[in-house]
């Protein structure tokens, strides 16, 4: 059977992972311990590592039956077919998060404004702002060198 990827409503992953387990479904929601900072308390909470996805290993013919679960929107597709996720991916994702080298893990994308620093290529170690994210690439603007730089990604 091969594990796919379900597009959940934004704070409903665990609640879907539970669900789906209750109807025998075999799903897995990687999460990681945060620390939340409220105007009063600090509290450690847990955070899916992936906000809505979660991962269901489901026969091919049955993939329907997740619908049955409030929460479940659509499964990820990628080049017109429903995303597969390989065994050993979802096996590398528990190992890492159990590994007790690991205290912070976030999945993030760059959005207009942040700052970085390139760590490798002609422009090692120096600090950029994002000016722009698209389908295919970024613009930083490198201010100590006063030009933009366009980065095709993958």
């Amino acid at each position: 059977m091969n594990w796919y990827v379900v597009y959940t409503k934004p704070k409903w992953e665990k609640k879907v992972a539970d669900k789906l387990q209750q109807l025998g479904i075999k799903c897995y929601c990687p999460l990681v311990t945060q620390v939340k900072q409220w105007s009063d308390r600090k509290k450690k909470v847990e955070v899916p590592l992936f906000n809505s996805y979660v991962f269901v290993q489901i026969a091919d013919t049955e993939r329907s039956s997740v619908f049955q679960v409030a929460g479940v929107i659509r499964y990820l597709f990628w080049l017109g077919k429903p995303a597969i996720v390989k065994d050993e991916e979802i096996n590398i994702i528990k190992t890492n998060l159990e590994s007790p080298n690991i205290s912070d893990v976030s999945v993030s994308t760059l959005q207009v404004g942040d700052k970085i620093k390139l760590e490798s290529g002609a422009f090692s170690n120096q600090s950029a702002i994002v000016q722009e994210v698209s389908n295919n690439y970024y613009t930083l603007v490198l201010e100590t060198l006063g030009c933009v730089l366009k980065i095709k990604y993958k």
